[in-house]
């Protein structure tokens, strides 16, 4: 058999990519340090050729398929038995008045459980998965550098978390203008606004729970370094936000519960109301970071030093 004519195992074709940009590195090492594109070049197919790894995975995109689920499950329930006046929930009856409100009941049942899921699994696998198959050792052997390495893990993790929540509000909004057309928004608190408007603040909605779940990207992305075991990573990383929020609703805790990384996830009622608190909304984001600095950091700590043989 001709050297051609050897088959090339599937993790190591998917990884060439990768390797190219790892290539393209090293050739420009010695290149003046003024000139910074070769290195911002390699930099930018090893991030491209991560998010493509990440969307190409057959169980990440039946993953994005399950999320659109529980909009139009919602929307078929509502507009099968719509509640009569005084009955029910009032948001039941905001999603048969505007097909928009949809978007924002979806949000808000998906976010405690299937987003944090979908979440748990690609950054318990992101890392794990490839240690598992054995392609980690592969990417690790070439001359890239392991920090650069984890930081594409993670932006891909973060790429297919922004896909998640969207896919949710995508779905929502699809199945609220089928199912009960779109129009000017009343918001909770009693004011109207534009169609233009409503959308705005489902944008804004939909940015503030990508933000929230940052942390929850960093617990996973560390947890996928200590293990080649993808469903234990997988698995403790849906625990750490079960746990989080379980102690969230335990009042004895008091203000300690605000250091949860999960206690602000439905801080965006605000954008629901005339007057947005844009600083609140911020600041209530802002919880993210130490957790994000914290884990990454520790991930990075793990990934760099790392045994690859082992």
């Amino acid at each position: 058999m001709s050297r051609t004519d050897v088959p090339v195992p599937p993790a190591v074709e998917a990884a060439a990519p990768v390797a190219e940009a790892a290539g393209d590195q090293e050739a420009h090492d010695a290149a003046p340090v003024t000139d910074l594109r070769p290195r911002r070049g390699a930099l930018r197919r090893l991030l491209t050729s991560e998010i493509a790894l990440v969307f190409r995975r057959r169980r990440n995109l039946a993953l994005l398929a399950v999320l659109a689920g529980p909009p139009i499950l919602i929307g078929i329930a509502v507009k099968s038995a719509t509640p009569r006046p005084g009955e029910g929930p009032a948001f039941l009856g905001a999603i048969s008045g505007n097909g928009l409100f949809l978007v924002f009941t979806a949000i808000t049942v998906c976010l405690p459980l299937f987003l944090p899921l979908v979440v748990g699994v690609v950054g318990g696998d992101s890392v794990a998965g490839e240690a598992s198959s054995g392609t980690i050792r592969y990417l690790l052997t070439i001359p890239v550098s392991r920090t650069r390495l984890l930081v594409a893990k993670g932006v891909g993790v973060m790429t297919f978390t922004v896909a998640a929540v969207l896919m949710v509000a995508v779905s929502g909004l699809v199945t609220g203008a089928i199912l009960f057309g779109l129009g000017d928004l009343t918001l909770l608190s009693g004011d109207t606004v534009s169609l233009a408007n409503g959308l705005l603040r489902a944008l804004a909605i939909v940015t503030y729970v990508s933000v929230g779940l940052l942390g929850l990207v960093a617990i996973g992305l560390f947890i996928s370094t200590l293990t080649e075991v993808p469903i234990a990573a997988m698995a403790a990383t849906v625990a750490t936000t079960i746990v989080s929020e379980v102690l969230d609703q335990v009042p004895q805790l008091g203000s300690a519960r605000s250091l949860l990384f999960t206690h602000n996830w439905l801080g965006y009622g605000d954008l629901l109301r005339g007057s947005v608190d844009v600083g609140n909304l911020v600041s209530m984001s802002m919880l993210q970071l130490p957790y994000v600095l914290i884990f990454g950091a520790l991930a990075w700590a793990r990934f760099t030093s790392k045994d690859i043989t082992s």
